[in-house]
């Protein structure tokens, strides 16, 4: 029993230099890994049980954990950067593709034809430098190709009637 309280004492007044932190990170709910860099692994042991079962055996206790290890699995940190990597890559391509939901959700929809603009023509409507040539900002871009097809005929047809010489 005092090999025990020895051990509780030893946890608690150490926990500042072995317990790991939080990573601070964008997407705290989604990383549950835990920071080892700055923690000092320390792991307990008695001289009887390293003499009955051996180095090698399941004789570790690690403190912050609960159970014995053997020394390999004490010394381990699953929870540390390998699962850090892991669930921040996770979080990111959650976090891209609710990302880009939310811009197809935003994308516009022409008014003449019903299809959804293209990533071209969406600039070309919102940037301000080229919203002043983009016409009706309504449309996508082949009804706004058609638009500029029909006012560049309807101006050649203008041209050439002013052009020909007027009827007796």
């Amino acid at each position: 029993m005092t090999r025990d309280n020895t051990v509780a004492v030893l946890e608690e007044a150490g926990r500042r230099y072995w317990a790991p932190r939080r990573y601070d990170t964008l997407y705290p709910k989604a990383v549950t890994a835990r920071d080892y860099r700055q923690a000092v692994s320390v792991v307990v042991t008695t001289l009887e049980q390293l003499t009955e079962h051996g180095a090698g055996a399941a004789v570790w206790r690690r403190l912050g954990r609960t159970g014995e290890q053997t020394l390999t699995d004490a010394l381990d940190n699953p929870d540390g950067h390998a699962l850090y990597l892991a669930q921040e890559a996770r979080a990111d391509a959650e976090d891209q593709q609710r990302r880009a939901a939310q811009r197809e959700a935003e994308r516009p929809v022409c008014t003449r034809c019903g299809r959804k603009f293209t990533d071209e023509r969406w600039e070309e409507i919102t940037v301000h430098r080229t919203a002043v040539r983009a016409g009706d900002t309504s449309v996508c871009g082949p009804c706004r190709a058609d638009d500029v097809a029909r006012e560049k005929a309807a101006a050649e047809a203008a041209r050439l009637e002013a052009a020909a010489p007027p009827e007796p």
